[in-house]
């Protein structure tokens, strides 16, 4: 098994939490793991970009080379647009169809949205709508994200599962349950 995931979104949006969970998950499931240190402005509103590896054998370098990548999951839909040279010809894009507009000349939505489209692979999710329907707040948009991208990931639904009360854990029973119920939500969504 291996997996090369670009993590990509806006400062604040929650991408190192969806890299905390997909980390212990893997770690849980005996996998190796490195990942790169955020790239970009990691205040919020900046574009980040992390690099997260996954494999069954041993990993010798945290960055993913152009054209590498298996999966982009990104809570803005241009930043997913922007890594779009890294990933593989029959790789994943499981992106935020709701924009986080934070520069003045942010393209039409629609173009954005049409180019992903295109794409062989690649799951849209209104994570927001789905975080508010499912009971938990807004911050849990990027969990929403994470669940949608959980049947790429080639990490157990339960390991996810899992790692989202481990981490959680210490913020109460009501972050982990809230959490969880995003989870379920993308995961649901991405499904159909």
């Amino acid at each position: 098994m291996k997996r090369d995931i670009i993590l990509a979104g806006v400062g604040g949006q929650g991408i190192l939490s969806i890299a905390t969970v997909i980390g212990d998950a893997a770690l849980n499931e005996g996998l190796y793991l490195k990942q790169a240190e955020v790239h970009g402005m990691s205040q919020r509103g900046g574009d980040v970009q992390s690099n997260l590896r996954l494999s069954s054998e041993p990993i010798y370098s945290d960055l993913i080379p152009k054209g590498g990548a298996d999966i982009i999951i990104s809570l803005e839909p241009m930043e997913a647009l922007r890594y779009l040279p890294y990933l593989k010809p029959e790789g994943w894009i499981v992106t935020s169809s709701k924009p986080f507009v934070n520069i003045p000349n942010y393209p039409e939505l629609e173009e954005v949205l049409s180019h992903i489209k295109a794409l062989d692979h690649h799951v849209l999710v209104d994570v927001e709508t789905l975080a508010k329907e499912a009971g938990a707040p807004a911050q849990a948009a990027n969990m929403v994200l994470l669940g949608a991208a959980i049947p790429m990931l080639g990490i157990d639904h339960d390991k996810i599962i899992d790692g989202v009360s481990r981490i959680f854990a210490r913020k109460g029973e009501s972050v982990v349950n809230s959490n969880i119920a995003a989870i379920e939500a993308g995961y649901n969504a991405s499904k159909h």
